[in-house]
């Protein structure tokens, strides 16, 4: 959601029912390596989510999903999916990316100890897991999302690096 890697001409508060936001994919090049994978967001059946939907115009859109398959689609981690979402301007039905569960890639519910253990001590391409984590509720918070087992999980990041001596 903070770095959507796309133009758009609108965005606007989402509510999907059906998934939910969680660290269940494995990432070995953006927030990890192949010796030390991070873990990403995936979207997971079950709950809700609340998040943003961007409207793309007519122009953009090839060069918007030819942006997001070369992020989200390589691996193939991820299901594109559309899907109905709730919007405070009516019910939309946007593209989502949920998690592919019978991929190699899909790190399944992982415990809050565990994820936030892997989470303190992986770095990729694009910075620290931990950057990945705080950049995600830095965004959420700003929309007036709380997500409280993303807070957990940091609280519990944090006590891992302090823990590490870094």
């Amino acid at each position: 959601m903070w770095d959507p890697g796309f133009a758009h001409i609108a965005a606007e508060p989402g509510l999907l029912r059906g998934y939910h936001r969680t660290f269940c994919i494995y990432s070995s090049r953006y927030r990890g390596t192949v010796a030390e994978p991070g873990l990403v967001l995936g979207l997971d059946p079950g709950g809700a989510c609340k998040g943003i939907v961007y409207r793309i115009s007519a122009a953009e859109k090839a060069a918007a999903l030819e942006a997001l398959w070369q992020r989200e689609m390589r691996r193939g981690v991820y299901l594109p999916r559309l899907l109905p979402v709730a919007t405070p301007n009516g019910r939309r039905i946007a593209l989502a990316f949920v998690a592919n569960r019978i991929h190699k890639g899909y790190a399944g519910r992982v415990a809050v100890d565990d994820a936030a253990r892997i989470i303190a001590m992986c770095c990729g391409e694009r910075g620290p897991n931990v950057d990945y984590l705080v950049h995600t509720l830095r965004h959420l918070d700003a929309l007036g999302v709380h997500d409280h087992h993303l807070h957990q999980l940091l609280a519990r990041v944090r006590a891992c690096a302090k823990g590490a001596g870094h």
